[in-house]
C-alpha cells in the first residue's frame, strides 16, 4: 500500500504547478479529482495543440487522475463541490488571491463544511503584499527572486531555461511538501489548516549560495563568475571536439586531484584554489584538452573513475541513459490519437518497488469524464445528474 492511500485530493489548479504537485501525491497513493470548470478546463490540454489533440505535457502531468466539470458560478456547482469537501482531505488551488472567496468556496467557508480540510493555494506572488494581484509566469518570479539576474555566462545576459525552477521548485515541491506536514499535523491534532504558497518566496529561500556570498561580502558574485557559474576551472563545462559538452564537476579537492592524474596534469593540482585571472588561464588549458576529444570518448576515458565528469546529455539521450533505466524512470503513453509519448515515470521507489498502478498506459481524463461516476458517489440520483446535465451545472466527457 502505498503511503497516501485513502487519502483524497480535489485539484482545482491548472497548466503546470498545482498539476504536478497533484500528479507526486497521487503517485504516493493519493486520489486526485481534477475539478475543472465546464468551460474551457484546465487550458494546457490543448496548449500548442492543433484542434482535437491533447498536449503530450498535459498527459504527463495528469495521468491517472480523475475529472468532474463543474459550474463553480452556479449556487448548485458550488454545492456539489462542498459536498466533495465534506469527503476530502486537501483543496488545491492556483487560482489569483482572492477568487475562492468571490465563488463562495474560500477557506472558512470549506472548514465550516470539514473542519478537517486543508486548502492550499499556489500563486505567484502569494496572497498577500503590494504584488499580490500582479499576473507572473516563472521567468517573472525567478527575475524578482533574483535568481534569473545570476543565470548566464559570464559578460553575457541572463539565461532562460525551460526548466521552470519558481514554478516547480517554487510551487509544486513547495506546496507538496507543505500539503504532507499539514497531514501529519492534523493526525496529531485534528485540525486542517490553510497553506498559501508564494511560487516566488519558495525560489526566493532556495537559493542559498548567492545570499551566502551577501552575508559573507555584502554582495553577490558577478553572473558567471561565481564558485558554481563558473568562477572555478575544477566546476565548469568544456566543449569536446564533435560540440557537445562534458560537465566537470569536480568540486572538492580530492576530485579535481583524480581528474589531474587521469589527464596527467600534475601540475594543474596546485592550482585547486586559481581565482580571477589564474582561474581563466588554467580555464583555457582546460579547454584545450577537452577539445581534443569527442564526448563518447571522454565518457568512456571517465567511465571508471569516480570524480564527477559525465557527458552533457540532450533529453533524447537522457531517456536512453542506463542509469534511469534501471531506475524505471522511462514510461511510455500511448493516446486515443496513435501517438505514444515518453515520458518520465514516478520518481519514487517504495520499499524498493515502482507502484504498480503508475505503470504501463495510464491516460489523463478527458474533461469531465468521471462526472457522473463521481457525483453518484455523492448520492445523487440518475434524474439529478441528468438535470445537472442539460442547466450545464456540470459536464460530462468533454472535449
Amino acid at each position: 500500500m502505498r503511503p497516501l492511500s485513502g487519502f483524497t485530493v480535489l485539484d482545482l489548479s491548472r497548466l503546470l504547478p498545482g498539476p504536478m504537485c497533484s500528479l507526486h501525491l497521487q503517485d504516493m497513493g493519493a486520489r486526485v479529482i481534477k475539478v475543472e470548470d465546464t468551460g474551457a478546463g484546465d487550458y494546457a490540454r490543448f496548449l500548442g495543440m492543433p484542434a482535437g489533440y491533447v498536449s503530450p505535457v498535459f498527459h504527463i502531468m495528469n495521468r491517472g487522475k480523475e475529472s468532474i466539470s463543474l459550474d463553480l458560478s452556479q449556487a448548485a456547482g458550488v454545492e456539489i463541490f462542498k459536498q466533495l469537501v465534506a469527503k476530502a482531505d486537501v483543496v488545491l488551488e492556483s487560482f489569483r488571491p482572492g477568487v475562492l472567496n468571490k465563488l463562495g468556496i474560500g477557506y472558512e467557508s470549506l472548514k465550516a463544511v470539514n473542519p478537517q480540510i486543508i486548502v492550499c493555494s499556489i500563486s505567484g506572488y502569494g496572497q498577500t503584499g503590494p504584488w499580490a494581484h500582479k499576473a507572473g509566469h516563472d521567468m517573472n518570479y525567478c527575475a524578482t527572486a533574483g535568481i534569473l539576474e545570476q543565470m548566464g555566462n559570464a559578460g553575457e545576459a541572463p539565461a532562460l531555461g525551460n526548466f521552470q525552477i519558481a514554478d516547480l521548485a517554487g510551487g509544486t515541491l513547495s506546496a507538496a511538501m507543505a500539503i504532507l506536514a499539514a497531514l501529519v499535523g492534523r493526525l496529531k491534532n485534528g485540525e486542517g489548516c490553510y497553506l498559501d504558497i508564494s511560487m516566488t518566496d519558495c525560489a526566493f529561500a532556495n537559493h542559498v549560495i548567492p545570499l551566502a556570498s551577501m552575508a559573507v561580502f555584502q554582495k553577490t558574485q558577478l553572473r558567471g563568475q561565481d564558485m558554481l557559474t563558473g568562477g572555478r576551472p575544477c566546476y565548469s563545462l568544456y566543449k569536446t571536439a564533435d560540440d557537445l559538452y562534458m560537465a566537470v564537476g569536480a568540486l572538492e579537492e580530492k576530485f579535481w586531484i583524480q581528474v589531474c592524474d587521469l589527464l596527467g596534469k600534475e601540475e594543474w593540482k596546485a592550482r585547486y584554489n586559481d581565482a580571477g585571472s589564474k582561474a581563466e588561464e588554467l580555464r583555457v588549458e582546460v579547454a584545450a584538452v577537452f577539445a581534443s576529444k569527442t564526448q563518447d570518448e571522454w565518457r568512456d576515458f571517465f567511465a571508471e573513475t569516480d570524480c564527477c565528469v559525465t557527458p552533457v546529455l540532450s533529453p533524447e539521450k537522457a531517456f536512453e541513459h542506463p542509469q534511469l533505466l534501471a531506475r524505471e524512470m522511462v514510461q511510455e503513453i500511448n493516446t486515443p490519437q496513435g501517438f505514444t509519448i515518453k515520458c518520465p515515470s514516478t520518481p519514487f521507489m517504495i520499499n524498493g518497488r515502482k507502484p504498480e498502478t503508475i505503470k504501463g498506459n495510464n491516460l489523463a481524463p478527458e474533461q469531465g469524464r468521471d462526472t457522473s461516476n463521481i457525483l453518484q458517489e455523492l448520492n445523487f440520483t440518475t434524474e439529478e445528474i441528468e438535470q445537472y446535465l442539460s442547466n450545464n451545472i456540470v459536464r460530462q466527457d468533454g472535449i
